[in-house]
């Protein structure tokens, strides 16, 4: 199999890569990576992918641009047909694609998609899968949050995660409660 390539987008929030590779559909998304306040985002990419190189194409340099859209607040909708779902788990494809369901401004809770996912008491297994979930803001992982409106996990850190409900309207308690009136699920 070919190595993969990688590609770094600035954004509003800090640089963040995308990793991809070549199939015979076109592009494919291994991973993105969001912007890290510990590691810059290139030795995040080589340290996963250790044998990959810096070259963009036309799809690619569309979605880096799209999700840079996105973290600067404008609402931008994603197919995850450009994603490589392939690599993860069964049980973790289905969370993730449960997940990409969930509209902008609107939150579940690990639990809810559980129960959507018929998994009864399956909050924490869903929990595990989005944390490593690969595919940030295209599948919005940021916006599962815990049955008692705390933000729950998040692997750029909450205030990331805060700061991405914030970008789609969400609003929080003076506690850091998520306010929330619409809830998928």
């Amino acid at each position: 199999m070919e190595a993969p390539f990688y590609v770094l987008q600035p954004s509003a929030g800090g640089t963040f890569a995308i990793v991809w590779q070549e199939a015979d559909r076109g592009p494919r998304v291994r991973q993105i990576f969001l912007p890290d306040e510990q590691t810059p985002v290139e030795n995040l990419v080589q340290v996963a992918f250790a044998n990959s190189c810096h070259l963009s194409c036309h799809t690619i340099t569309e979605l880096g641009e799209r999700i840079q859209s996105f973290l600067e607040g404008e609402a931008v909708d994603f197919e995850p047909d450009i994603i490589a779902l392939e690599k993860c788990s069964e049980f973790q494809g289905r969370v993730l694609l449960a997940v990409h369901t969930i509209p902008r401004g609107w939150v579940s809770t690990y639990g809810r998609i559980a129960r959507s996912l018929q998994v009864p008491g399956g909050g924490r297994a869903v929990g595990r899968a989005l944390s490593r979930n690969p595919f940030p803001i295209i599948i919005p992982c940021h916006r599962v949050i815990r049955s008692n409106c705390e933000l729950g996990g998040f692997r750029c850190g909450l205030r990331m995660k805060q700061t991405l409900l914030e970008l789609e309207g969400i609003e929080f308690s003076q506690t850091g409660k998520v306010l929330a009136n619409r809830i998928h699920y």
